[in-house]
């Protein structure tokens, strides 16, 4: 009988560790999306748990009388918080602004939670195993409970259920072994709570099945009170929350609560980004474009007859999917996926790039703006170097650099980037409605900065199904007045010294976005 409670307990123990480490991913991983600055919001959050387990260790130790049912106690609250975690900041994201309170909340009473049930299983069982037996099981079933809940969390729950429903599994895995907690060690519960738990037991049952069967309605209110336009389309992938909104006619496209385009006036920016690089270019055949799952680039880049094959290269499938079935991109960039000449691959640009064997005459970069650290990566002097080896010596490639006059020091950090690689180059700039003054840079393994600005002067756009872009269009793009702030000290940002995430965070755009 000591056995089999024992390892009854134990189970407890690798379910808090399998619900915990999932919620802790989470919550770093959702205060990444919303409060920006990915290494900043893991640490903190990871070490906030930390900390409140320890100081709910300290307060279990002034339980003196009813171990057992405290407990449980502590386990069915840790049930229903780690279930509902992620779908209370969702909820919340629209209804307050002080998000990172809800958050670091929940971090907070989770790690308390799982601080005070350690010593109390280690003390409920020390009558049935020596101390040294017991202290190593209790750790040790808590530490593999982490492992498991990990590689849950990476290969099953973010990728397949997503951050709304993966916590409601892991949630209900801990309550239902805290049920079976409950029922095979009834007889050492007194009576008062073992009433207790008979009318709380049903009840979180209905909380947490009626919560979970809803939880995308819930999702979706809350998205709905966060933008002012009617949100048409949200789904969290494994990389991002990708939401689409109707205003009128016309359409937004968000992602991690971003701004990315406007169907009003998309080709603002998509034809200063693919055509002056495509002109500079003698006879562009192989291009590749890296991001842009929109496919509004594509659409451009087949505006040229000569080129014969396109790669992009996205690393969310969702988003090229949406790309390439949904009704309003499809009209948007023109069916520009079902072009033979286009492949498609999801994969990681970086690694894309240190594995491909092929050259480009042309390369196209349209990532999202550099405001974590991970998205800084695309952005550093390592990944502009294996573009320029990829690049044939005739050949040009863009990247969009956010915003010159909101973000002054991160447009010249990655122009100064880009030139640390081996590239000369130019930027350019054109005002965007929806978004303001926006900015690219452009390089080139053969023209300095002169006589690429000349070129451009003197390109003529008559012969494209162009929008906007003109040859006049070009003394504005290529003319700039003095930079509001002074960026003679940005440095260059590489892997190893990740500055641009920083520069941009610190400038005054983020704050529209």
């Amino acid at each position: 009988m000591k056995t089999n409670k024992s390892r009854i307990l134990k189970l407890a123990l690798f379910a808090t560790g399998l619900s915990g480490i999932v919620a802790e991913y989470i919550l770093s991983t959702l205060a990444t999306y919303f409060l920006g600055d990915s290494v900043f919001q893991w640490t903190m959050i990871l070490s906030v748990m930390l900390f409140a387990m320890g100081v709910g260790s300290r307060i279990s130790t002034k339980f003196d009388t009813k171990i057992l049912e405290k407990f449980l106690v502590a386990e069915f609250c840790l049930s229903l918080l780690t279930s509902t975690a992620a779908l209370s900041t969702y909820f919340f994201i629209g209804v307050t602004e002080y998000i990172a309170v809800i958050i670091y909340g929940f971090s907070i009473a989770i790690g308390l939670l799982i601080g005070m049930e350690i010593p109390l299983v280690t003390r409920i069982n020390e009558e049935n195993e020596d101390l040294r037996t017991n202290i190593a099981g209790v750790m040790e079933n808590d530490y593999y409970g982490s492992l498991i809940g990990g590689l849950f969390f990476v290969f099953v729950g973010l990728p397949y259920l997503g951050l709304t429903h993966t916590p409601f599994v892991l949630g209900g895995v801990n309550f239902l072994v805290a049920i079976v907690l409950f029922f095979r060690l009834r007889k050492h519960i007194t009576r008062f709570y073992r009433r207790v738990f008979s009318a709380v037991i049903p009840l979180l049952l209905i909380i947490i099945s009626f919560l979970s069967y809803n939880a995308d309605e819930i999702v979706l209110y809350g998205e709905q009170k966060r933008y002012n336009d009617k949100v048409v389309f949200s789904e969290q992938t494994r990389y991002q929350k990708i939401t689409i909104t109707q205003w009128k006619e016309h359409y937004w496209l968000y992602l991690n609560g971003s701004k990315q385009l406007c169907t009003f006036d998309e080709w603002l920016y998509h034809e200063p980004l693919v055509h002056p690089v495509m002109q500079l270019t003698k006879d562009p055949r192989n291009v590749l474009i890296l991001g842009a799952g929109d496919g509004c680039a594509i659409r451009e880049v087949l505006k040229y007859k000569g080129v014969e094959k396109i790669t992009i290269v996205d690393i969310d499938p969702k988003m090229t999917e949406i790309g390439k079935t949904n009704p309003i991109f499809i009209e948007m960039n023109d069916s520009s996926y079902y072009d033979p000449k286009v492949k498609v691959v999801n994969q990681d640009a970086f690694q894309f790039l240190e594995e491909t064997d092929q050259f480009y005459d042309v390369m196209i970069l349209d990532f999202p703006d550099p405001k974590s650290i991970d998205l800084n990566r695309v952005y550093t002097r390592e990944f502009y170097t294996l573009c320029n080896r990829r690049l044939r010596p005739m050949g040009h490639i863009v990247t969009q650099a956010v915003s010159p006059y909101y973000t002054t020091k991160a447009f010249r950090s990655i122009e100064k980037t880009l030139g640390a690689s081996g590239f000369e180059t130019l930027p350019i700039h054109n005002h965007v409605y929806s978004f303001g003054e926006w900015g690219w840079v452009i390089g080139s393994k053969h023209l300095d900065k002169p006589t690429m600005k000349n070129k451009l002067l003197e390109m003529d756009f008559q012969d494209l199904d162009v929008q906007w872009i003109t040859n006049e269009s070009m003394n504005l793009m290529t003319s700039f007045g003095k930079d509001l702030k002074n960026a003679d000290s940005v440095k260059v940002n590489t892997v190893h010294t990740p500055v641009l995430y920083r520069y941009y965070l610190d400038g005054t755009w983020a704050k529209f976005l």
